[in-house]
């Protein structure tokens, strides 16, 4: 069981946590910034080093008007055997106006009769920017097999919040059950082991933007989808999809779209974690 609650606020120029808590199996790590933006990064830490069957983490984390926070995992998650019922993890992801958040983890990794659900519920505003990526791989079995893991849940919702209320931008909703369906063929993971997720929620989001993005994935060894949301109180989201079998080339593939972003949107260097 872990907690973790953090509120990072704008002030004197740069973010900073305004309210953090945490209880159980769930830390962060002292504040550092990566430039002179003034975007505060935090690391996340589980000090158990995986999650296990019955397991709950609940993070609860709000980026306050103007504030501008990078959040990330010290290490992979993964998710050992979970016999009889799964380990889990409830999100929620709060941005205000002006408000700015990168969600990096290091990748998700599923292992052998593992079952993990996570759901993931975010509310923008129309001058929020969101930018969240993930990548998802199995873990080793004894028969090298890829897919030896039992389930995995993957939901996000995102709610634009306006003077008439809040609506939905965007729910998705990824449900890969290994023993029940043949997942490797036509139609799912296409022969392909990992897969990788990037969702950016930002008004400057366009067709000229995810036109771009299907430009720039081109030339790596992944097969890749980009597609818009509808927009929501003048906001809009882009839901990016990739498969690959490599994690170091879905890594790129993502850090080379949200380098983009962050260059032309924030004036900021691509992201360089430096974590080993």
């Amino acid at each position: 069981m872990g907690e973790l609650e953090l509120v990072v606020a704008a002030r004197g120029g740069k973010s900073v946590a305004a309210h953090q808590y945490h209880r159980g199996a769930l830390r962060i790590l002292r504040p550092h910034y990566l430039d002179d933006s003034g975007q505060v990064c935090y690391v996340m830490v589980n000090p158990g080093g995986a999650y296990l069957g019955a397991d709950l983490y609940v993070i609860d984390v709000e980026v306050a008007d103007g504030a501008r926070l990078l959040l990330t995992t010290q290490s992979a998650t993964k998710i050992y055997r979970t016999p009889g019922s799964f380990a889990e993890q409830r999100m929620t992801l709060r941005l205000g106006e002006g408000a700015q958040l990168e969600l990096a983890p290091d990748q998700l990794i599923a292992y052998r009769e593992a079952s993990y659900r996570q759901d993931t519920r975010i509310t923008v505003r129309p001058s929020s920017s969101l930018v969240m990526a993930e990548v998802v791989t199995p873990g080793w079995s004894p028969d090298r097999a890829s897919f030896r893991y039992e389930e995995l849940r993957l939901r996000n919702e995102i709610r634009v919040e306006t003077p008439e209320g809040a609506g939905l931008l965007a729910l998705d909703n990824l449900l890969i059950r290994p023993p029940l369906n043949d997942v490797t063929g036509m139609g799912f993971m296409e022969g392909y082991s990992h897969l990788g997720s990037l969702v950016v929620v930002d008004a400057r989001v366009d067709q000229a933007l995810a036109d771009e993005f299907h430009a720039l994935t081109a030339g790596h060894d992944a097969c890749t989808g980009v597609s818009l949301t509808a927009s929501v109180g003048g906001t809009t989201g882009l839901v990016l999809r990739s498969l690959s079998n490599s994690t170091e080339e879905l890594n790129r593939l993502l850090g080379a779209c949200t380098a983009l972003l962050r260059d032309r949107w924030h004036g900021q260097a691509p992201l360089n974690l430096r974590k080993y």
